[in-house]
């Protein structure tokens, strides 16, 4: 188990991760929305996951949302080290009753982001549904990850999210997953991640 933390005059967050875990899971972020969120990643992605955070919400949920996917992302850069013998990439797409999410992930070290999902509202329980992005944003940043996602015909934002949070967890643990045949192999022609 790594431990991350980031305090800034904004926010001040701690997380505990165990990549090769069993999908426990102790979230506490103010945003009960949210803590449900990467619940649901912790237990798809079978990562152990403690995170403790607080922010300036008197002032909205940007700073606070944001940081948590960077400090998420730097826990995962952290324990992944040199990528010795991970998959490297991986991809899941995750119906949620009627909405499906498509989520694909490169661990390359080339961050970006292709976000093609649309909320009907601004919120979604008590998250800013725009906020989603900058959380994602924030987390590949962090990892140094190319992340595609894409979600279709959710009638609800409630499933939507959902369903972009499973797959996210599911896609990320494959990406992460060791493969016994690569052993000491770093997964690219460069030899360097």
């Amino acid at each position: 188990m790594i431990t991350q933390k980031r305090k800034t005059k904004e926010t001040s967050i701690e997380v505990k991760l165990n990549v090769e875990g069993t999908g426990k899971s102790k979230i506490d972020t103010k945003i009960n929305f949210l803590n449900h969120m990467l619940e649901l990643f912790a237990k798809h992605g079978t990562f152990d996951l403690e995170l403790k955070a607080a922010g300036d919400l008197e002032v909205d949920q940007h700073h606070l949302v944001e940081d948590i996917g960077i400090v998420i992302g730097q826990a995962f850069d952290s324990a992944l080290g040199d990528r010795k013998g991970i998959n490297r990439a991986g991809f899941f797409a995750m119906p949620m009753d009627e909405a499906l999410a498509i989520f694909a992930v490169d661990i390359g070290g080339r961050p970006s982001l292709k976000f093609d999902v649309k909320f009907k509202k601004d919120k979604v329980g008590d998250l800013d549904t725009e906020l989603i992005y900058d959380f994602f944003e924030g987390f590949s940043n962090n990892l140094k990850c190319n992340i595609q996602l894409r979600s279709f015909d959710a009638r609800t934002d409630h499933h939507n999210a959902e369903a972009i949070f499973k797959a996210f967890g599911r896609a990320l643990k494959m990406a992460c997953s060791k493969d016994k045949k690569l052993k000491d192999y770093i997964p690219s022609t460069k030899g360097l991640i």
